[in-house]
């Protein structure tokens, strides 16, 4: 019965158009989520078939009137009412309700009531659907800082309450790896070793869309050096214009006479970060 279930599931979202989702909505206070205009699936109950009547209604979070409207209306004899019908279809035989074109006002909190055959409610459910609209597309820019830091801003066209993710070849950023911001936020600024494949990806409960980039240090390399004068230098320059840490020449001498100038090469280092390919 289940292998059943999943697979009209699968057909129904299958031949919908736009986004489709499937929600358990058996246990009372299920929530759910369906994406501006694509299609939900709800389980309302296991079989329709052995309740002697039932109804389903909704009070929408949108219209300005908040009054429960019957959306659904139903028998063992089959569908009595179905205010949607034009853009929904519900199957008796396994409780799902498909709803097509999902719009805003669609939105809120359902309620299915089911009755024996004297006319009581013998049990009463609710459901909460939130719509929302899903992530279009995602747009991933970066830029250099003065000091070969990297910044990284990450922005999505639509989708209601994005969420967002960063990896760098396929795991997550480390603390080590970041300046400023966390993998949660959608600006970040990337210390100057970090290069890789960075991939952006934004979510929300109906929708997930991801961007990558291939990003490269910004031309500083790191330099650790003594000079002849005792001066120890540590830091980040731009290779292109890096004038420290240069051999210079300075003058020896023995007991009594002078031998001359020789070339003496400080001890100094060069650290290039890793490069990937």
């Amino acid at each position: 019965m289940l292998e059943a279930v999943v697979g009209l599931m699968l057909m129904l979202l299958g031949v919908s158009h736009g986004v489709g989702t499937y929600c358990d909505g058996r246990p009372n206070g299920t929530q759910c989520y369906g994406a501006l205009g694509g299609t939900v699936v709800l389980q309302l109950m296991d079989s329709a078939s052995e309740i002697f009547r039932y109804t389903w209604s909704i009070k929408s979070t949108i219209k300005v009137d908040t009054r429960t409207t019957t959306i659904l209306r139903v028998t063992k004899n089959g569908i009595v009412f179905n205010a949607i019908a034009n853009r929904s279809f519900f199957t008796l035989s396994n409780g799902t309700f498909r709803i097509n074109n999902l719009s805003w006002t669609d939105g809120g909190e359902y309620t299915l009531e089911t009755f024996d055959s004297d006319g009581k409610i013998s049990e009463q459910r609710t459901l909460q659907l939130t719509i929302q609209a899903p992530v279009s597309s995602v747009l991933l820019v970066s830029e250099c800082l003065s000091q070969g830091e990297m910044r990284v801003s990450c922005s999505s066209e639509g989708g209601d309450s994005p969420q967002y993710s960063w990896t760098l070849d396929g795991r997550t950023l480390t603390d080590a790896e970041l300046l400023s911001g966390n993998t949660e936020t959608n600006n970040i600024t990337l210390k100057q070793k970090v290069s890789g494949r960075l991939v952006c990806s934004v979510r929300n409960q109906v929708s997930n869309v991801s961007e990558e980039k291939t990003i490269s240090t910004c031309g500083f390399i790191h330099i650790n050096c003594t000079l002849t004068n005792g001066t120890h230098i540590s830091k980040w320059v731009f290779a292109a214009n890096n004038t420290l840490c240069q051999p210079t020449t300075t003058p020896t001498s023995t007991v009594g006479k002078t031998t001359g100038i020789t070339v003496s090469i400080n001890p100094c280092t060069k650290t290039h970060p890793p490069i990937k390919i």
